[in-house]
């Protein structure tokens, strides 16, 4: 494990969450989210294709007209996979994009909400992501809902969360309680260094296992394909990966 970078077990993992998806979408500033759609894609290209709308990349993006195309598309059920982020996360899967404080009167201001409510309820499998695991991003009560992580039975609702995905580890989402389950701690983590750095309650078994490494064969596929498919959209992301890998004496 030593040899294998955190960055590549996050990635490794997003491409396993997105095992059977034939259409992802990644949104802007996502380079560990692309990474893992394009390493899926790898994965899968001699069984079956893997389509991937990643917005801010030219070559793999086949919207023409942006936003209003990944809508569109998400509302007639042609989008399985998407990934949401947050300034802050709670134990019901509700997300907050707008600020910390008691809204209007934000005491700090995020980028907005942007589509993120539609798109939580019309994307079958959403992946929330946050390397940041720390109490102030994942927190009892959100300050603003920016989406909702679930609704009550009677509200049409094909899309909702299924994974939050941390730097401390992965947790699956149980839209019927609601709440998280922690599945596994990444290298270095534990049950009780997550619980220290989560601020709302989660289910986990009694011995939590390690979140897997990726394999030698996908490691090689991590550092040559995907890593060169990255470098268009995300250029000094893929050069921190390289320079990382030269740390560990490893080729690129």
């Amino acid at each position: 494990m030593s040899s294998v970078l955190p960055r590549e077990i996050l990635i490794t993992t997003i491409a396993r969450l997105l095992e059977g998806v034939r259409h992802v979408a990644v949104g802007a500033s996502s380079p560990m989210p692309a990474a893992g759609a394009m390493l899926r894609r790898a994965l899968d290209e001699k069984e079956r294709t893997v389509r991937l709308s990643i917005l801010g990349s030219v070559e793999h993006n086949f919207f023409t007209n942006g936003s209003c195309e990944l809508f569109d598309s998400a509302g007639q059920g042609r989008i399985d996979a998407f990934f949401l982020g947050g300034g802050q996360i709670d134990g019901q899967a509700n997300v907050n994009l707008v600020g910390v404080g008691d809204y209007p009167q934000v005491k700090v201001r995020w980028p907005g909400s942007f589509g993120s409510a539609y798109l939580y309820f019309v994307v079958p499998k959403v992946i929330l992501f946050r390397e940041e695991h720390t109490p102030r991003v994942m927190v009892e009560k959100v300050d603003f809902v920016s989406a909702p992580g679930f609704s009550d039975p009677e509200v049409y609702r094909p899309g909702g969360p299924v994974a939050l995905l941390t730097g401390k580890g992965l947790f699956s989402f149980d839209k019927t309680r609601p709440g998280f389950t922690l599945e596994s701690t990444h290298e270095g983590e534990s049950l009780a260094s997550i619980q220290e750095a989560t601020g709302f309650a989660f289910e986990h078994a009694d011995s939590v296992p390690q979140t897997p490494a990726p394999d030698a064969a996908t490691l090689k596929l991590l550092r040559s394909r995907v890593l060169d498919e990255l470098e268009e959209t995300y250029p000094a992301f893929a050069a921190d990966w390289r320079r990382d890998l030269a740390a560990l004496s490893v080729p690129a």
